[in-house]
């Protein structure tokens, strides 16, 4: 694991299909990026197909773009029939796209914007695609969570969508912590099935849009010292490359930065908070999105597994 892993590492993906959220801009474009010159077939999720159709644009090989708008389930419904009706596989499914410390405001179904986006929409999606995977030898699931998943981040089932009070940066945390226990308890349902797993990964810091809604007292100074604590889109797209595509990646594992704090370098396996690994928090989460989204995934919790 000492050796630095680059996009080179990419094994050959001829013959394989990537769907990418949110891949029109940032982590997710390099990541596409990356995917297609090595051979993928890679369709761009996104919410702005004009913006979707520039950036494939951009890129080399078989690049197609399909509409997903992670903040409406309808729209999640209607792009992964879009999908299954003119893929007969998937290889890869990236969750990538995310919005960052929003203010208060609530997607089309009434969920807190970061956890309904981040978390309950690529939930939605990934039940709604899963059974397009489950054949496929090699297939993964990779989930982009962060390190914003250890500040002040817990599962609130008591205020799951900040109706009472709001707090952006926590409730990022929240969002972010749910993408990681998403990840364990689908690697637990998906190990009986011995073909799909679950992955995830964090890019650590890294110079992309998504920090726009930062605070002003946050960012301004972050401006200024982006140059020496921040990587390129295309860096921090490495551990989602990896988790992707390494032929000796294991579901249930978390990729990042190999960097001091986790913050730049290299890909490589990391851990992630405690709280993330508590396992009836996240099939109590799991139960929960499952009533919200109103998407059923076609792999249930063995008591085999129910402890791993």
């Amino acid at each position: 694991m000492g050796e630095k892993w680059t996009a080179t590492n990419i094994p050959d993906q001829r013959g394989r299909v990537a769907v990418v959220t949110g891949a029109n801009t940032g982590l997710g474009y390099e990541t596409a990026k990356a995917l297609a010159a090595r051979g993928a077939s890679v369709v761009l999720a996104v919410r702005n197909v004009e913006k979707g159709e520039q950036a494939a644009a951009r890129m080399s090989g078989d690049v197609t773009v399909r509409a997903l708008d992670l903040t409406s389930l309808d729209s999640v419904r209607t792009g992964a029939a879009a999908l299954r009706s003119r893929l007969d596989r998937i290889d890869l499914l990236i969750n990538n796209a995310g919005v960052m410390y929003t203010p208060k405001q609530t997607t089309r179904d009434g969920f807190e914007m970061q956890f309904g986006t981040n978390h309950l929409g690529h939930f939605a999606l990934t039940g709604l695609l899963l059974d397009l995977m489950l054949p496929v030898p090699g297939s993964r699931v990779v989930t982009v969570s962060s390190t914003g998943h250890r500040i002040r981040a817990a599962i609130h089932f008591d205020d799951l969508q900040w109706e009472r009070s709001y707090s952006r940066t926590a409730a990022y945390g929240q969002s972010k912590l749910a993408n990681l226990m998403f990840t364990y308890e689908l690697q637990r349902r998906l190990a009986t099935h011995g073909t799909t797993v679950a992955l995830a990964a964090h890019p650590g810091l890294s110079s992309t849009e998504l920090a726009r809604n930062t605070p002003a007292a946050v960012r301004l100074p972050l401006t200024w010292l982006a140059p020496l604590i921040t990587q390129s889109p295309a860096m921090g797209a490495l551990p989602t490359l990896r988790a992707a595509t390494d032929p000796g990646a294991l579901g249930g594992q978390y990729y990042g930065p190999g960097g001091r704090n986790e913050i730049m370098g290299h890909p490589r396996l990391v851990t992630s908070s405690p709280d993330s690994y508590e396992v009836a928090v996240q099939q109590r989460l799991w139960a929960v999105s499952e009533d919200l989204t109103g998407v059923k995934f076609p792999v249930a919790r063995s008591e085999r597994n129910a402890s791993l």
